[in-house]
């Protein structure tokens, strides 16, 4: 017994520095420094807990499987698109955008195309009265992929809407997230529902290890979108769900989500439906390529030069970091960001700063009130740094969630997708932007910002740096627990 007490201490000492030694090889390699430094400072402080921490989330790739289909898809898209006609392009493009379509491609994204027409629809329950439309209008194949997708008296259009699709025999296809679902209400009787109607469905990045199925647990498909036909589409960040969520602790609080759609004609249509097809693959191993011919394009009604960005850990590098911080650095006049989670990285930081020093018009929308308490305080952490750089913040009222994510550059690029302006999105989450040339859709866009600005108020530094300390001490915590990646 002496002999036991005498080595205990002596072991967990042993291990403790066997566990900080193995931190200081393992934690850095191939990670971010600022997220080395964060998972180092968990480790060194909780050993313990920060180990099963690290063990549990400390991997921000998809398993080795999954990237290895994702590389195959991208060679093979690039191989079948690379001799294709896409449109006609609009003429005297800058060179910086031909060198940042090139940047994307090389990056895994779809082709330019021309010839496309892009219509924000910005009302929330018009995009999905309007979607519903164009599915009862569909004769060949639904292609719906949606974060979250919810029954409920807001989407019933969409849903019935299948249901005819189907028993009129077209094929429907649904892709919806395991984890952003799971537990949520209404889950089981949506499974019901798409079961009955008789639609192909399956869950995206599905948590079930007793079924062989597992990663690392908050690695999300971010990912909406809706393809019709492979001649009409949608997508942007408009989730199918009541604009409550039907959360109850929302309802409460009166939170209701702004969003953003796009409807979407022309080549472009081939390249949402590539990122559906993509993703239908990764999780059913059923490639669709013998039965529908994705990039059969024809020219759409409007003459939009567009490139689909798709991103997430199944890549080898973070595209639409590499998407954003290079059109801030592009841009000559003007940058306008809405982005309901503002959590930028390092370099994407200096990307805004640096805009502002080179005397650029910078703008931030963000929301006044969120639905998620750590990012909300993380974000909060970055406002000092951005106001005293020149940047103006509008904060869009609650109990409204702003929710739209976009980014417009000058007068003739804008970005529309799924992609927040923070790590997360950065990342851990597949997402999907797309790349948009042509000043008549950025004035479309201008016309929304316009209308939240109205509806915002100016945060201001003089406001700012009043804050009491307890919200500053909450908000560094909060900024340090966003770089665990």
């Amino acid at each position: 017994m002496a002999f036991i007490a005498t080595w205990w201490p002596l072991a967990v000492i042993a291990v403790d520095i066997s566990i900080r030694i193995a931190a200081i090889i393992i934690v850095p390699r191939n990670r971010r420094p600022a997220a080395a430094t964060a998972w180092l400072l968990a480790i060194y402080f909780i050993p313990f807990f920060g180990v099963l921490l690290f063990l549990l989330i400390g991997n921000p790739r998809l398993p080795r499987k999954r990237r290895r289909k994702q590389d195959a898809i991208n060679e093979s898209i690039r191989q079948t698109s690379e001799h294709l006609d896409f449109g006609t392009l609009r003429p005297h493009a800058p060179a910086w955008f031909t060198s940042l379509v090139t940047l994307n491609r090389n990056l895994g994204a779809m082709p330019l195309s021309g010839d496309n027409s892009v219509h924000l629809i910005s009302d929330y329950q018009k995009s999905l009265d309007t979607m519903a439309a164009a599915i009862r209008g569909a004769k060949r194949y639904v292609h719906l992929e949606s974060y979250i997708l919810q029954a409920d008296s807001a989407t019933e259009g969409i849903f019935a809407a299948m249901e005819d699709a189907v028993s009129r025999g077209v094929t429907v296809r649904v892709l919806l997230d395991h984890w952003a679902n799971r537990g949520k209400p209404r889950y089981r009787r949506t499974l019901r529902r798409l079961r009955a109607m008789g639609a192909k469905w399956h869950l995206m990045l599905p948590v079930q290890p007793l079924r062989g199925r597992y990663q690392r647990p908050d690695l999300r498909n971010h990912r909406k979108l809706l393809v019709i036909d492979g001649t009409l589409a949608f997508m942007g960040s408009q989730n199918i769900v009541d604009p409550t969520y039907n959360l109850r602790k929302n309802i409460r609080r009166g939170l209701q989500w702004v969003d953003l759609m796009v409807r979407l004609e022309g080549p472009v249509v081939a390249s949402v439906n590539a990122v559906f097809l993509s993703d239908w693959y990764s999780e059913t191993d059923e490639s669709l390529a013998d039965r529908i011919d994705v990039f059969s394009v024809e020219p759409g009604p409007g003459d939009l030069d567009c490139q689909v960005v798709p991103s997430g850990p199944g890549f080898r590098f973070e595209n639409n970091l590499q998407l954003f911080a290079s059109l801030l650095y592009y841009a000559q006049h003007k940058i306008i960001m809405i982005s309901p989670y503002f959590v930028p990285d390092e370099s994407l930081l200096l990307a805004v700063t640096t805009a502002c020093n080179r005397g650029l018009q910078v703008e931030l929308f963000v929301s006044e009130e969120s639905d998620q308490a750590i990012v909300y305080h993380a974000q909060r952490s970055y406002y000092e740094t951005l106001l005293k750089a020149g940047v103006r913040i509008w904060m869009y009222p609650k109990p409204y969630i702003l929710h739209t994510k976009s980014l417009t550059v000058d007068d003739e690029v804008a970005i529309i997708g799924s992609s927040n302006m923070d790590m997360r999105s950065f990342g851990l989450n597949l997402e999907v932007s797309m790349l948009v040339r042509g000043g008549e859709f950025v004035r479309e866009v201008r016309e929304v910002e316009d209308l939240y600005r109205e509806q915002s108020r100016e945060l201001t530094l003089e406001e700012w740096q009043q804050q009491p300390l307890r919200s500053t001490v909450l908000d560094n915590l909060a900024r340090l627990t966003s770089a665990l990646q």
